[in-house]
């Protein structure tokens, strides 16, 4: 008979991290004290095991539920989708379930703050509230009863635990890029702070870079795809400007099919740039130039954090900025002539 494979074991987690059972026991736990090298240490050798807690063990002997709501403004998109699933594997990780509310991307604010109730009323250890639409103050108070991360837009509410990435590095940096290349001609997709807390802050950091380095801006607002082929005429009403940056991939792409349609060349006449870079539009078939946010850090590091305040810990950064990385594609080039 062939032995089947064992699934790995506190044990085989205390060999590897060069610890004891015990150590390990706390670090899993949460209970007791543990220094925070060794407990990056003991995490790391059960992630590379693969080792995984029973949250049903756990729940039977502590009298609690393991569960986390999580409500996601939209999962059907893919910065949504994949903070979703990069949220549910950790919380797996740490031997938390996830039970989530998601939106259709056409909830208003009353809607999503109905979803947050409708998560504390399944009476949940804590929430992750994933949203660029509902304001600080209506988070706020579910952060006063309940632990709650708000992970992927920039949060810096002193009630509120955040994880997100830059986006004032995010859109300075696509803003840089398109200089460097001698554009000085710049239509942007503007989204208003009140519409979007990640889309406005890196249109607004887009256009205010362009403006301190000499570049005349088009402003041009957003945020709905639907209205690209506004936007292409628009941009074409200005035969001077020779590169458009948008919101968002979805919004790049959306724009690129109306470019297409019109017969205008990408990047010979416009030159177009994205922001997220997840899923199938980072595909190099398209080689959209993007910033692309760390979304499976963001989801870790969001969890990471919420496990630390069940534990009755602060997170060692309240609020935590991560960097992104500038990924230049060929839907921008020089400017022609």
């Amino acid at each position: 008979m062939t032995d089947r494979p064992r699934n790995p074991t506190i044990i085989d987690v205390a060999r590897l991290a060069g610890v004891s059972k015990s150590v390990v026991s706390r670090v899993v736990s949460g209970r007791g004290s543990v220094g925070e090298e060794t407990r990056r240490r003991v995490l790391r050798a059960a992630e590379e095991l693969g080792y995984v807690v029973n949250a049903v063990a756990r729940a039977m002997v502590a009298h609690r539920t393991y569960t986390v709501g999580a409500f996601v403004r939209d999962a059907a998109t893919p910065f949504y989708g994949h903070l979703l699933t990069a949220l549910q594997e950790r919380a797996a990780f740490h031997g938390y379930r996830v039970v989530t509310a998601t939106g259709s991307g056409g909830f208003e604010v009353s809607d999503e703050y109905r979803a947050l109730e409708t998560l504390a009323m399944l009476r949940v250890e804590a929430l992750i509230v994933c949203s660029g639409l509902l304001p600080s103050e209506q988070i706020v108070p579910f952060a006063a009863r309940l632990p709650t991360v708000v992970a992927g837009r920039p949060e810096t509410h002193p009630s509120i635990t955040s994880v997100y990435c830059d986006e004032d590095e995010g859109g300075t940096a696509l803003a840089g890029h398109l200089l460097g290349l001698g554009h000085r001609e710049i239509a942007v997709i503007t989204v208003a702070a009140s519409s979007s807390v990640t889309l406005g802050p890196r249109t607004a950091a887009m256009t205010r870079h362009l403006r301190e380095h000499g570049a005349r801006v088009l402003e041009i607002p957003g945020p709905h795809r639907e209205t690209a082929g506004a936007w292409a005429t628009e941009v074409l009403r200005h035969p001077e400007i020779t590169a458009v940056m948008t919101p968002s991939d979805r919004h790049a792409i959306a724009l690129l099919e109306q470019l297409r349609l019109r017969d205008v060349a990408v990047p010979e006449r416009l030159s177009v740039t994205g922001y997220d870079g997840i899923g199938d539009l980072t595909t190099p078939l398209i080689g959209l130039t993007h910033w692309r946010q760390p979304i499976d850090l963001i989801g870790s590091r969001a969890v990471d954090a919420l496990v630390r305040l069940l534990d009755g810990e602060q997170p060692p950064d309240h609020h935590q900025a991560l960097p992104g990385t500038l990924v230049i594609g060929r839907t921008t080039a020089p400017p022609a002539g």
